[in-house]
């Protein structure tokens, strides 16, 4: 097991204003990663790939609408949805061992470096996705979703180093922010783009394209400022075999450890099902909003664009809120909201773009804030040392069974046929995910993992 510094112990104890002014430095790095690797979540796995990833498979085609990727068959209207439950396993398969090293050998930024510039690179490479090149489309996205997953187990194991019990909130929401915020611009730099794509020269199959590609070049460019200001913390490593094999005995052993905290597994049951309904959502709703309501792509963007702003503000809100009522309640009220938007967007009038943007109103207030409070509540449930072995077991919450979700969706469709069944059932997820959280008891939950009790958690 890897032992945490003293340092590392408390993280918001150095001595003096310097001591302060470095940690502030440090956080406000930390938010950049988020301004970075957003713009992927937001212009491109929400916005333009599922449509325009759609429209390649749709292309490649049969005369039965089916593609044929490794000799199976699969519904065009599926094949996006399929490739997004891909790469989320391979996700799955990864992300324990790069948080078991990154523990072990203390060296959370290098492999930081490496997840995120992958990501950026594949996500850079679908301005290469044209004609009917659907299986260059999932291979990329299949290696850009799983590089951002590993990259956040990352970038969250520095959250409980980096702030003060009291800060996390505040600082998780400062850096859900950022990334809404940058989200925000650049898909409205995509949106004059598109919308302007005759203007510019470019056909709007190259618009997309250059979209895409602009995602990758932003989060690989913002990336940089995270990797110069955060800092590692030494650990101590055990004698014998390299990173990798030490990483699979230590993953082993996290397992085992994780039992000795029944209470932090139950609040992961209860994250791993809310949100797979949260990303299922966050990946889907483009394709709902084209296929089934009929919507263009111009109307689907500036739908999103208002998510993004809507959701900085939704982040900040629900952080003040926190402070006022504590994370679990406040989460607790917006699965609540997620619930009721669904079953909303369940009727919602085709061609009628006021009411798609009504509900896009809806799902930013909730958005930002629940996955926000959600990181900072676990932060409080990690035992002291394992911040990148327990956020593995996080991302693999967070994304981990987040396969489960678009699998159903995609199934539901294939079944029915029919988008509007497809959302509705994921209304079940939020249902479940209350219920489960509603029995966690989190101050002893936090008291177990052996970390100071906030005043409001």
């Amino acid at each position: 097991m890897s032992v945490r510094t003293t340092e590392e112990a408390e993280p918001g104890a150095e001595d003096g204003r310097a001591g302060a002014a470095a940690r502030k430095r440090e956080q406000h790095g930390w938010y950049f990663y988020d301004f970075a690797c957003s713009v992927y979540s937001t212009s491109v796995l929400t916005v333009f790939l599922g449509p325009y990833l759609t429209a390649v498979a749709k292309a490649a085609a049969d005369s039965e609408g089916y593609v044929h990727p490794l000799g199976v068959p699969v519904r065009a209207g599926s094949y996006f949805a399929y490739t997004v439950s891909v790469s989320v396993i391979v996700a799955v398969l990864i992300m324990p061992l790069v948080g078991a090293a990154a523990d072990r050998t203390g060296r959370k930024k290098p492999l930081l470096a490496v997840s995120a510039y992958t990501g950026a690179a594949a996500t850079a490479g679908m301005f290469f996705l044209d004609g009917d090149r659907y299986l260059l489309g999932g291979l990329l996205l299949v290696v850009a979703n799983a590089a951002l997953a590993v990259s956040m187990v990352l970038y969250n194991a520095f959250l409980p180093q980096i702030s003060t019990p009291d800060e996390r909130d505040t600082v998780s929401s400062r850096g859900w922010a950022f990334g809404y915020t940058s989200g925000a611009l650049v898909l409205l730099l995509n949106l004059v783009l598109y919308q302007g794509h005759d203007s510019f020269g470019l056909s709007e199959g190259e618009a997309v394209r250059i979209c895409l590609a602009s995602a990758g070049l932003w989060w690989g460019a913002f990336a940089l400022i995270p990797l110069r200001r955060l800092r590692d913390r030494a650990a101590v490593r055990e004698p014998g075999a390299g990173p990798a094999v030490s990483g699979w005995r230590q993953l082993v052993a996290t397992l085992k450890d994780m039992r000795r905290y029944p209470l932090t597994l139950s609040f992961l049951l209860a994250y791993l099902i809310y949100n797979d309904g949260v990303q299922t959502v966050i990946s889907q709703a483009s394709v709902y909003g084209s296929e089934e309501l009929e919507l263009e792509q111009s109307t689907l963007i500036v739908a999103v664009l208002l998510v993004q702003v809507l959701a900085v503000v939704g982040a900040l809100g629900m952080g003040r809120l926190a402070r006022a009522y504590g994370a679990k309640r406040t989460i607790l009220g917006s699965l609540a909201a997620w619930g009721l938007t669904l079953a909303a967007g369940y009727f919602l009038p085709a061609r009628t773009p006021v009411w798609f943007f009504a509900l896009a109103a809806m799902i930013g207030l909730v958005l930002g804030g629940s996955q926000a409070l959600s990181r900072s509540l676990f932060s409080h449930l990690v035992p002291a040392g394992k911040e990148a072995e327990y956020f593995s077991a996080y991302e693999m919450s967070d994304r981990g069974l987040s396969w489960v979700g678009p699998l159903v969706f995609g199934l539901t469709y294939q079944v029915t046929g029919s988008y509007r069944d497809a959302i509705i059932s994921l209304v079940f997820f939020f249902a479940l995910g209350f219920v489960l959280l509603a029995r966690v008891p989190v101050r002893r939950a936090v008291r177990a993992a052996g970390n100071p009790v906030p005043e409001r958690i």
